[in-house]
């Protein structure tokens, strides 16, 4: 769902610029509270994961593809916050290096695919989370809902940044069926994938999915015929191995790698659902060259490199090094902001009395 250029007016996209700033100020703080020592570089791998996998465009109609958005995922994983920024700095590095998505129309991009589908994934997964009993597997079911509903959300939020600011006359209801009935197939492969994902890391380190806090259920015993909590076993110390994120680390950039580099190839060559509608409804019309399309990685692929194969799995893998560097630089400074502002109080307090 990536706008290109000339989609959407200059108006509307500048206000949408500023919409997509303000949500990535507010997240930057928001981060803060989210990110520590552990969860830091797992977050920029997070990033690197989803632009992945976004290059694994999946069939859900005739001629037409889907691939994942990402929000609700790295929600899920990591915060609501964080995940505005994971899914915001994928957009930027796709629309910088790789041409994919407008450069004038990256705030409409950041609303729609970052803001909104973490905003609906998370209140959707948080209030079904609060209905089902507490469990991993509420956890994945209620993922894989939230993650459903955010794809076509991102479209309905299209949908209204072209009736406010499109440049092709094309009555808006025709946009808003066309674009919500494709997206909703495509939540569905988001939402196998997400729950997928989420199911496994769950399987590994519960500890390091967000979602997942707090699921502890006290034990119950039966006693005269009633259930009472089991008194607290002593904490048992925790192994280095257990604590450690860096397997965890190594598989999934691996397997980011692996996805981006090799598996991306035999990914659907059909158009993406806002691709298919825009051609079919002719919203397309004055679309405008990308900026960057004589980026040497342009399309997801290596100029010079005449092997489509070899071309598009290094363009890949530069992606994945490049998401995950630049993922991780953000959040370490942003872990570091919050570090300074606890020593800042810690300091400041014995002066208050």
């Amino acid at each position: 769902m990536h706008v290109p250029d000339g989609f959407i007016n200059a108006p509307v996209s500048v206000a949408a610029g500023a919409v997509a700033a303000t949500a990535v100020a507010v997240s930057l703080r928001g981060a803060r509270r989210e990110l520590d020592e552990r969860t830091a570089p797992l977050a920029g791998l997070v990033a690197a994961f989803i632009f992945a996998v976004q290059m694994l465009n999946f069939p859900v109609a005739a001629g037409t593809s889907g691939h994942l958005l990402g929000g609700a995922l790295a929600a899920i994983l990591v915060g609501p916050y964080t995940g505005v920024l994971c899914v915001s700095v994928v957009l930027l590095m796709q629309g910088i290096l790789f041409a994919d998505g407008g450069l004038t129309a990256l705030g409409v991009n950041i609303t729609n695919m970052a803001v909104v589908t973490v905003v609906v994934a998370y209140a959707v997964f948080r209030g079904l989370l609060r209905l089902l009993p507490a469990g991993r597997r509420s956890v994945t079911v209620a993922a894989f809902a939230g993650a459903l509903l955010s794809v076509p959300g991102a479209a309905v939020m299209f949908t209204l940044f072209y009736a406010l600011g499109g440049t092709t006359d094309v009555p808006i209801g025709k946009v808003f069926t066309a674009m919500t009935g494709v997206h909703v197939l495509i939540g569905v492969g988001e939402a196998v994938i997400t729950a997928a994902t989420v199911g496994a890391v769950i399987a590994v380190r519960p500890d390091l999915v967000h979602g997942a806090r707090g699921l502890a259920v006290p034990l119950k015993l039966r006693v005269d015929g009633r259930l009472v909590d089991a008194p607290a076993a002593p904490a048992a110390p925790v192994p280095a191995a257990a604590r450690s994120t860096r397997p965890l680390w190594i598989s999934g950039l691996v397997t980011a790698l692996v996805l981006a580099g090799f598996v991306s190839y035999y990914a659907s060559s059909s158009p993406d659902g806002l691709e298919k509608v825009a051609a079919d409804q002719g919203i397309d019309a004055k679309a405008r060259e990308h900026a960057a399309a004589d980026s040497p990685l342009a399309d997801y692929s290596v100029k010079d490199v005449s092997d489509a194969r070899l071309s598009g799995g290094l363009a890949g893998i530069i992606g994945v090094g490049g998401t995950v560097v630049v993922g991780t630089g953000v959040f370490w400074a942003v872990r570091r902001r919050r570090a300074d502002d606890l020593t800042a109080a810690a300091t400041a307090a014995p002066s208050a009395h």
